[in-house]
């Protein structure tokens, strides 16, 4: 075995022991460009993630000339290139040598750094199967093509990568599944233990406030009648939200659903297509659900308002109420509440942001953007 065949061959036993130890997705693609870039001729790689409409995200860079990392990798990230394009074509389907590449191109022409003697580089795509992932490239200074056995060598790896990345997405979908099993098990045993109690508890304070004559026992079982009622309607909204029965009738039905059970009256007013995938329908569902229960216990007002306009480029929630409102930028500690930061927590996991718009006694706008 050639010396040259053997470093090969130590690297891919090397990278195939990592890759499987790795359970997270930025890691494992961060550390695996890290040893390849270390025991291989190619001293710069990147990796491309791209989606079914052919837009790239800059997943995982290592030792990229400074050219390149200006701008927080502005080069990497905006714009096209031909491996993208012919990537998304399907045109690309093994390791091949890119002679002209935009990007590095471009980065040169704009940028006063050096590009470190990158002027070419080689690509290969990331795939399981037939399922494609993204774009595994690579280049080393003063080099304008690869030969062969080094293009297999980045095929091999790239077919590792591939195998890991759809290792990782199958135990995430494991794991989300198990999740949805779990919350429906605690909705379920919620529903048939503690809701079934305070629905009696209901009953016999109703009960025993009309026996009685005696003016403060009534008004004892009066409170407790109320505070009943509203542990009730709690209850079923926490149960909503562990298992949201409305949303297999799509997104804009089961927030009307869950306003409601809430007793809020909702108009809505929507544009656009919904067809949203799954996450941001279920995002968008939980972002609405903590709106509406917020509008019920601190907006003194049953009636709200829901915009939800849908672009080629964005998804813009407007939740509004006409209620008491609050000082800008001064959110009340009845409202600062861990329902607030899961809120903001969901909309920074799809990449959107979130506002709260509000003045007193002129009510408050959650105000959600999502690209899409």
């Amino acid at each position: 075995m050639s010396p040259a065949l053997d470093d090969h061959m130590t690297l891919l036993k090397e990278i195939a022991e990592f890759l499987n130890e790795e359970t997270e997705m930025e890691t494992m693609l961060q550390g695996a460009l890290k040893k390849l870039l270390t025991r291989s001729i190619f001293a710069s790689g990147w990796i491309f993630f791209i989606d079914a409409k052919g837009k790239h995200q800059l997943i995982a860079a290592e030792n990229l000339p400074p050219a390149l990392m200006e701008n927080e990798c502005r080069s990497m990230k905006r714009g096209g290139c031909w491996c993208v394009s012919r990537y998304h074509n399907g045109e690309l389907q093994k390791a091949s040598n890119i002679i002209e590449c935009q990007r590095i191109e471009q980065a040169g022409k704009q940028s006063t750094l050096p590009s470190a003697g990158i002027t070419h580089h080689a690509t290969v795509p990331l795939q399981s199967g037939k399922e494609k992932f993204g774009l595994l490239n690579v280049a080393t200074p003063h080099t304008v093509e690869y030969d062969q056995s080094e293009l297999a060598l980045l095929e091999s790896i790239a077919f590792q990568i591939g195998s890991a990345i759809k290792r990782i997405y199958l135990t995430k979908q494991e794991q989300e599944i198990a999740l949805v099993q779990e919350r429906n098990r605690l909705a379920r045993d919620l529903h048939d233990s503690v809701n079934q109690l305070l629905f009696s508890v209901t009953l016999t304070s109703r009960g025993a406030m009309e026996m009685t004559e005696d003016h403060d026992l009534k008004q004892a079982f009066s409170d407790i009648h109320q505070l009943t009622q509203e542990a009730l309607t709690e209850m079923r909204a926490l149960i909503w939200q562990l298992r949201p029965k409305g949303l297999e009738t799509g997104l804009l039905e089961g927030i009307k659903g869950y306003a409601e059970m809430l007793g809020i009256s909702l108009k809505t007013q929507v544009s656009g297509v919904i067809q949203l995938p799954s996450r941001i329908e279920e995002t968008l569902f939980r972002i609405a659900q903590e709106g509406l229960n917020n509008i019920r216990k601190h907006a003194e007002t049953l009636d709200a308002e829901l915009f939800l306009t849908i672009t080629s480029t964005d998804i813009l929630f407007i939740l509004k109420d006409t209620g008491r409102g609050f000082v800008a930028g001064k959110i009340p500690e009845s409202l600062a509440s861990v329902g607030m930061q899961s809120m903001q927590e969901r909309v920074k996991a799809v990449e959107g942001t979130i506002e709260w718009i509000s003045s007193p006694a002129k009510g408050t706008e959650v105000f959600v953007r999502i690209p899409y």
